[in-house]
């Protein structure tokens, strides 16, 4: 008895890419990005600012390096959107005590104060894209989606230890 073979849905011979999983992702991450933008101009937030706000809010502390490589953004575009942000009040940078070459950033009062509906955003917009959803097909596709980022991730350390 053979093993059984690997299942393997796309034929590059065939190969759809409006049919693909990640082409059906990429456009469904445009409509949420559109209609999050458009809530979070509500709360006067751009797409530029609750990033990396929210992202300050959830850590203790960050540096730019950090910030960049969590948004997957140029450590130079990471220096000047923080430079807006301080400018606004809403992020401060601030030496480490340790290591005097190590620049630490952190939400002012104002930025904490910025980031309150952020949560609240995410949450509805979330919900709505689920709409009409099960609970146990929502942990349906929770689980899907962590299994193919699984399987991406362990593509990503293969290539980097060879």
């Amino acid at each position: 008895m053979s093993p059984a073979r690997p299942f393997t849905p796309y034929d590059g011979d065939h190969y759809d890419a409006h049919k693909s999983i990640g082409h059906q992702i990429a456009k469904l991450m445009l409509v949420m990005r559109r209609e999050l933008e458009l809530r979070m101009a509500e709360h006067g937030l751009t797409d530029a600012q609750w990033k990396p706000l929210w992202i300050l809010k959830t850590r203790t502390e960050a540096t730019a390096i950090e910030l960049a490589r969590e948004m997957d953004m140029d450590a130079g575009a990471v220096t000047r959107l923080v430079d807006r942000l301080e400018a606004k009040g809403l992020v401060e940078r601030a030496r480490s005590e340790f290591d005097r070459r190590v620049v630490h950033l952190r939400l002012t009062p104002a930025g904490d104060s910025a980031c309150e509906q952020v949560p609240h955003v995410l949450a509805s917009l979330n919900n709505d894209f689920l709409r009409g959803f099960t609970e146990s097909e929502w942990k349906q596709l929770c689980d899907l989606i962590g299994r193919m980022a699984a399987n991406g991730n362990a593509l990503q350390a293969e290539k980097e230890n060879t």
